[in-house]
């Protein structure tokens, strides 16, 4: 079978916008130059695998994302000798410490815990997963880098569960930045982890549709179930030896870097559509922000409003609606190509959150105030 570009990825996604997703090999069958055998790792994944024999596996994950896929490997019958996990966090308003989702899901199959707060040297999680003896090591949102001797300890690699169509969207948030960019679509890619940044060979994907109001909340939720599903068959597709990794072509990669807090801040020179696609994508952190009267203004809803004429980053307040002037449209919706933002929801700093009528009662904000100041 020929690999499938992510152009055709994309196409398939959109016809199946209401309907079933498929996922895609991104390799051929296995075959060598000649000899008529498949590479070693498949081979020893076949062996390990065909006749009932189960891999044994390590399991690296932390957050929610990551329960699917282990639920997964689990029902699939594969043995799950340990999970590795971020060590316990304090949260929430009491700052009580909290375990991650796959340690509490762990305890519940009774299976061992490493929370290691260092990999790299650290000799005594070595010996851990030495003793281990995995087959495999799978890693999904673990948030760690693997170092080599950890890359080099199974015999059938390290596998990863990648939020995006790769080579696209590399790096640590994936998900966020395909919704902030507007995307119609992404998906899932498993692949083998090498030393570089979700630069390994790709095994399979599958491209997920995204619809023009979901956040990555919910894009997020979607993904951790089709690649739950993924994973699973990327293992069986090794097992058979019908997949083969396919390196990723760099001049189609991008990056997905890490989030920071002033990603959130509101650029109303940006159209309507992008300033929501960004509040869309950063949920729930860093959100969405800008300021009024010097101080504070979180939006936690929002949506493209239909106005014209306004000016951009000024308040036009119409009965209980509170609207923002954007950027000119590419597509010049209006007269004088300016685009808006209705704001639904607001807290101003050192208050509660509450719905743009209440704001509005409240603190009297008028047409012609402006934002970002």
């Amino acid at each position: 079978m020929k690999s499938i570009a992510e152009g055709e990825v994309k196409e398939d996604a959109e016809r199946r916008m209401a309907g079933s997703i498929t996922s895609h090999p991104i390799s051929g069958p296995a075959h060598s130059t000649g000899s008529g055998e498949v590479d070693a790792t498949t081979r020893s994944l076949r062996e390990a695998v065909e006749g009932g024999t189960k891999c044994r596996l390590v399991f690296c994950g932390t957050p929610e994302f990551a329960v699917p896929a282990l639920e997964a490997v689990i029902a699939a019958g594969h043995e799950v000798v340990l999970a590795v996990t971020q060590p316990d966090r304090a949260a929430g308003r009491g700052m009580e410490m909290q375990a991650s989702a796959v340690k509490r899901l762990a305890a519940v199959h009774g299976i061992p815990v490493a929370q290691p707060e260092k990999i790299r040297s650290n000799a005594e999680f070595r010996l851990q997963l030495e003793a281990a003896r995995p087959d495999t090591i799978l890693v999904v949102a673990y948030g760690r880098i693997l170092p080599r001797w950890m890359l080099e300890l199974p015999r059938l690699g390290c596998i990863n569960l990648h939020g995006s169509l790769l080579p696209k969207y590399r790096g640590a948030a994936p998900v966020q930045w395909a919704v902030a960019n507007g995307e119609r679509v992404t998906g899932v890619t498993t692949m083998r982890i090498d030393e570089g940044l979700d630069t390994g060979e790709m095994l399979l994907a599958r491209a997920v549709p995204i619809a023009a109001e979901e956040t990555a909340v919910e894009v997020f939720h979607s993904l951790a179930e089709v690649g739950a599903d993924l994973m699973v068959e990327t293992l069986a597709g090794l097992a058979r030896g019908t997949l083969v990794g396919r390196k990723q072509v760099e001049a189609e990669a991008t990056l997905a870097p890490i989030l920071t807090r002033e990603d959130g801040a509101i650029d109303f020179a940006r159209t309507a559509r992008q300033v929501y696609d960004r509040w869309r994508g950063f949920q729930p952190w860093p959100g969405a922000y800008t300021s009024l009267r010097g101080k504070k203004l979180i939006v936690h809803r929002m949506h493209v409003g239909t106005e014209e004429g306004m000016e951009v980053g000024v308040l036009r307040v119409r009965g209980e609606e509170m609207m923002a002037g954007c950027g000119g449209s590419p597509q010049g919706g209006s007269q004088n190509g300016a685009s808006v933002v209705v704001l639904d929801e607001v807290q101003l700093e050192g208050k509660r959150r509450m719905s743009a009528a209440e704001f509005l009662r409240g603190f009297q904000v008028r047409s012609g105030e402006r934002l970002g100041l």
